[in-house]
């Protein structure tokens, strides 16, 4: 039988979902809850309206029903959902709309939103060796040291950082890259021949430490940013990992410009 076009697009949704859910590394009842998440902000379910329910779910995403409780209970701990035994799972909140970290495309952007934010230095053992690879650029040959931290915005936590700097670099100012966020420091020292600075971006899941130190749910969505910087000669002078809270970030990325044309 032949489906109609309105089923057709139902199949297509679910397989989609389907393939997703198979094919990331992100905990399946994540995935869900961020789904979820997403039509409530949309208000597809306005407040106090009843979602789909639990067997709805399990065949839309095609998960199994425990996948689908955990979304569910998810959403619970943010305040967003609560179950009724024997009447179903009604919205009581909406989520947060203040994503105020923008992950710029450009170093002016990504320093200006971060640059006075006040670091808690975390306690490291052992020391890791920075992960240059390949394309980073060339170790450099005066070694690095290694800063981690967890950064906070008017008292809230809102990234972790493992970062290496290039020891030459931390040793002229060793207070700030103590106090202020390491990229800040960098950006504000003069003479420092900066040539390349490059930014890779991955979403993520918050593990035991990382959501102990956020303050948000295991498994919660992370962004998760690596950030290399390079000086004239292709030697790396930093090299950043940082986990922020997914509910704080935005990436923003300008396709048109202003007058409606490319960009070149």
């Amino acid at each position: 039988m032949r489906q109609k076009p309105a089923q057709s697009a139902r199949h297509a949704a679910r397989s989609r979902a389907s393939r997703t859910m198979t094919e990331t590394r992100v905990p399946r009842y994540v995935l869900v809850a961020s789904a979820l998440r997403n039509r409530i902000r949309d208000g597809h379910w306005p407040l106090g309206s009843r979602i789909a329910t639990l067997q709805h779910l399990e065949r839309e995403f095609s998960v199994a029903r425990v996948t689908v409780r955990q979304a569910i209970e998810l959403l619970q701990s943010e305040g967003l959902v609560r179950s009724h035994q024997g009447k179903g799972t009604f919205v009581t909140g909406t989520p947060a709309g203040e994503r105020w970290l923008q992950l710029a495309t450009d170093w002016t952007s990504l320093i200006r939103p971060i640059k006075d934010n006040v670091l808690e230095p975390l306690p490291v053992t052992p020391v890791p060796e920075p992960s240059i690879e390949p394309d980073d650029g060339l170790p450099h040959p005066g070694g690095y040291t290694f800063l981690k931290s967890l950064q906070r915005r008017d008292g809230e936590p809102y990234a972790l950082a493992r970062v290496h700097v290039a020891t030459d670099v931390y040793q002229r100012k060793p207070q700030s890259f103590q106090k202020r966020v390491a990229l800040g420091v960098i950006a504000g020292m003069p003479g420092l021949d900066v040539a390349r600075a490059h930014q890779t971006l991955t979403i993520g899941a918050a593990d035991i430490e990382t959501a102990q130190l956020l303050a948000i749910t295991l498994n919660a969505p992370t962004a998760e940013a690596r950030c290399v910087v390079t000086d004239r000669s292709g030697r790396v002078l930093y090299l950043g990992e940082i986990t922020y809270r997914g509910d704080c970030v935005k990436l923003n990325i300008e396709l048109l410009g202003p007058d409606g044309t490319l960009g070149d």
